[in-house]
């Protein structure tokens, strides 16, 4: 049973004693305060807009009581973005709150008493008509006003805030009302999903939905959630990426499809990093990985022109520069970019194990990898990755560490797979997709074998998909893109749990 504090508990009773209900309902609510912000700009009497008479609703930031008036601060869902200019001259960004001044003998002795016994953070209505006080500020003038809902916890501190990073993603709630920062950058989230399903829906895309729960986990190397279903007695997976359900639906005619998922994975939480996460994937029949890239170049420069507003962002240190075109360049070209090795060196194991060794502190026992494919994640991971800011098309990766990619032509030892890695990190993965049922079956078959031998994120052998593919699959391409670090980029944010509202934590120490 959750305790609640003896002395809370006293105001309801004392407010229900007095024939007043704590949590009311039946509002009318006309106006936004952004909305009246806006109206207002520029407006030195708000009477000449006859707009009437104006219902709005919130939660009290503020509070000044002078006997028989009273200003307060009403804080509503609006959003801070009406420019203007404050009684000195500044520039500020009106919305999300509005203030109420408010005549005992206008609103009646009971009501106004009522507001006095308030507690910061409890919900009001108020029904009035705009007007400027004698500083200029915009407010609504109350005709009425009637207490809307209680609070039973005492009210951040209003100056401080809250600015601890647990307790923040602990308590979202508490975090949204109090900091603006937070209401933006999830406004600007669910911006960024908005665009992202109008690029695809505005070229022909249909979104699906495809399952959450898999008998067999699939699309990538990681390790899955397990759960058991007790009806079917069957073990099953959370997914940890949709593909190979998506190029299902390719193959049953379902030429362009794209799903915004939730996906799943049994695996470290870090600064980029959390269990559940959201990607974009979509698949598109007779496209190859270069058009891909040219589709995703001007999905993320329209991208940053629409949401962001300029193709210069700042991200933590680094200066980001969108304007296309992006780099595109093969991965063994960029490790000899960032090392002493050449591209020659890049054929043959032994001569990177001899640079690493040279440059690295190497471990009696530890297992250095024996192909050219494992040693080139080694040092693109090393070397590379972290010195990519602007936006890079990684290309040319090796077939053994793609299992799902369509070989190069002429080139068997390398797939038609790009990387997207902006600001030092993966952000997006593509490729021509691996049309052809025997090779994909051996490539499975490869990956049961290293799962055999102890590399616990190989992939599974999936019977059905390759089923599907023996029906016939045209030539495809997909892609996979990392939604929240996508936002992360776009919002200045440098861990991942500020932009999930609600992150994946420890149990809460009580």
């Amino acid at each position: 049973m959750y305790e609640f504090d003896p002395a809370w508990l006293a105001k309801l009773e004392q407010m229900r004693s007095e024939g007043r209900e704590p949590y009311p309902n039946g509002f009318t609510v006309t106006h936004v305060s952004t909305e009246l912000h806006e109206k207002a700009v520029g407006v030195e009497d708000p009477a000449t807009l006859e707009l009437g008479d104006v219902c709005i609703a919130g939660r009290v930031r503020f509070r000044n009581r002078m006997g028989k008036a009273m200003f307060l601060r009403v804080q509503d869902r609006g959003e801070a973005r009406v420019a203007d200019t404050d009684k000195d001259g500044n520039d500020v960004l009106r919305g999300g709150i509005i203030q109420v001044y408010l005549r005992r003998d206008e609103v009646g002795d009971e009501p106004f008493a009522h507001m006095k016994a308030l507690d910061i953070g409890d919900f009001v209505w108020v029904k009035g008509f705009l007007m400027r006080t004698r500083t200029g500020e915009l407010s609504v003038q109350a005709k009425e006003i009637a207490f809307a809902g209680k609070i039973m916890q005492p009210f951040p501190d209003r100056f401080h805030g809250m600015t601890d990073t647990e307790t923040r993603s602990r308590q979202r709630y508490v975090d949204l009302f109090m900091n603006e920062s937070t209401r933006t950058t999830f406004r600007r989230r669910s911006a960024i999903l908005r665009y992202l399903r109008n690029f695809f829906w505005d070229r022909d895309f249909m979104e699906v939905e495809t399952p959450m729960m898999q008998p067999i986990p699939g699309g990538a190397n990681a390790r899955p959630f397990q759960t058991h279903h007790n009806a079917l007695d069957m073990e099953l997976f959370l997914r940890i990426a949709p593909e190979l359900y998506l190029k299902r639906l390719v193959v049953g005619g379902l030429e362009r499809v794209f799903e915004i998922n939730r996906s799943f994975r049994n695996e470290g939480v870090s600064q980029k990093h959390n269990p559940e996460f959201t990607m974009l994937e979509f698949y598109q029949a007779w496209a190859t990985d270069r058009d891909l890239m040219d589709l995703t170049e001007e999905l993320l420069v329209g991208l940053v022109d629409e949401v962001i507003g300029t193709r210069q962002v700042q991200f933590g240190d680094f200066d980001i520069d969108f304007s296309p075109p992006f780099r595109r360049a093969d991965m063994d070209e960029l490790i000899a970019e960032f090392t002493d090795l050449s591209r020659e060196d890049c054929a043959d194991p032994a001569k990177m194990e001899a640079f690493w060794r040279a440059n690295q502190r190497v471990g009696d026992d530890e297992k250095l990898p024996d192909t050219r494919g494992k040693w080139w994640e080694w040092l693109f991971d090393a070397y590379v990755e972290g010195k990519l800011v602007n936006p890079t098309f990684v290309t040319g990766f090796p077939t053994e560490i793609s299992p799902l990619s369509r070989r190069r032509d002429g080139e068997p030892d390398r797939v038609d797979r790009f990387e997207l890695i902006i600001a030092t990190w993966e952000i997006a993965n593509a490729f021509s997709e691996l049309n052809d049922p025997v090779d994909q079956a051996q490539r499975f078959a490869d990956q049961v074998a290293a799962r055999d031998a102890g590399d616990e994120e190989g992939m599974h052998f999936d019977h059905d998909y390759i089923r599907a593919l023996t029906y016939g699959m045209p030539p495809t391409a997909g892609q996979g893109i990392g939604v929240d670090r996508l936002v992360m980029l776009l919002t200045g944010q440098t861990n991942i749990r500020d932009v999930i509202l609600f992150p994946t934590l420890r149990h809460e120490q009580r």
